[in-house]
């Protein structure tokens, strides 16, 4: 006999179930910042403060976007199973850390891709280098479609002299952030997990340090692997992607942070892989001269990297138990 839950309406084994593939979607340096409450009215999604980066994400915008993400992949994964799901996003504004009550509803939301379910369990971050196989402009004006359903701008940055200026910004931020001894032992203690570890970056998924001519920079986390395979030394060719918002407002981040997971898992389906870079829009100097130089006066929120994956299948990082992120 199924167990239904009678105070939201949800079946319970189903909404377990959606939870679990929630709490696969990306975050800023794999943190999981959220809280899901199930109560009277549904489920409720908070972010959850005591996992906030200050020096990485002063303003809270990755912690917002990671928390969108989460959001996206619950309501693909109720989808999936055929439940239809209303969404009130930031319903309280008094409660800045409410983002979303999810309810159910009757039919599904004819924006939500339930074919999308079967990427999630599959989507990496993969910030290893790319084959040097351009993406095709049709997959990425596939993906500009979604975002602009979302109302979120897409630009594909294929200008070499942008993308110059990207790399630029990029390396600009990180040498902001490294001089910020905070910022250095912040990263260090959400980086270089090893095995067993429940959160934060795994050891052997950070990129190689040193450069390679052409290749976008990333971030250098501590304890980076050594042993990535890297294409002898020639450009990169992964479509850059930015995304942007006419305001900048947390109801803004947290759609960006859907159509960050719509995005990504779109392109794992297509046979993709990808890494959010986040790096050059968290200094406000870099983000600035994103914005006019770049984007053009929108704000910028996240870039994305894509492209085709130039080794084996990286195992699945680690998530937290639904225990210790779900309330009752």
């Amino acid at each position: 006999m199924e167990r239904t839950d009678m105070v939201t309406g949800f079946d319970g084994r189903l909404l377990d179930d959606a939870l679990v593939r929630a709490v696969r979607a990306p975050s800023i340096h794999n943190s999981q910042p959220w809280r899901w409450q199930v109560g009277p009215r549904g489920v409720d999604l908070y972010t959850d403060a005591t996992r906030r980066l200050p020096r990485t994400d002063p303003d809270g915008r990755d912690q917002v976007m990671s928390c969108g993400a989460a959001l996206h992949h619950l309501l693909v994964a109720l989808a999936d199973a055929g439940q239809g799901a209303r969404v009130r996003r930031l319903p309280d504004l008094a409660r800045p850390h409410h983002l979303a009550t999810v309810e159910p509803a009757l039919h599904v939301d004819v924006d939500v891709d339930a074919g999308l379910a079967s990427s999630i369990d599959r989507r990496r971050t993969d910030r290893r280098p790319f084959r040097a196989w351009p993406v095709p402009p049709e997959l990425t004006g596939e993906l500009a479609e979604i975002a602009d359903r979302y109302g979120v701008g897409l630009a594909v940055v294929t200008d070499p002299r942008t993308r110059r200026q990207l790399f630029r910004s990029i390396e600009e931020a990180a040498h902001t952030q490294d001089t910020d001894p905070r910022y250095v032992a912040e990263l260090a203690a959400w980086s270089g997990r090893v095995p067993g570890s429940r959160d934060g970056v795994p050891a052997d998924r950070a990129p190689t340090p040193g450069d390679v001519p052409g290749q976008m920079p990333m971030r250098a986390f501590p304890g980076s692997a050594t042993d990535v395979d890297r294409e002898s030394g020639e450009p990169e060719t992964a479509a850059l992607l930015l995304l942007s918002t006419a305001t900048d407002t947390p109801l803004q981040w947290l759609r960006v942070g859907e159509v960050t997971s719509a995005v990504l898992l779109t392109a794992t389906r297509l046979g993709l892989s990808g890494s959010p870079l986040t790096q050059p829009l968290e200094v406000g100097g870099t983000r600035t001269f994103v914005r006019d130089h770049v984007i053009g006066g929108a704000h910028p929120q996240m870039l994305l990297r894509l492209g085709w994956p130039s080794g084996p299948t990286l195992p699945p990082t680690p998530r937290r138990p639904l225990k210790e992120v779900v309330t009752r």
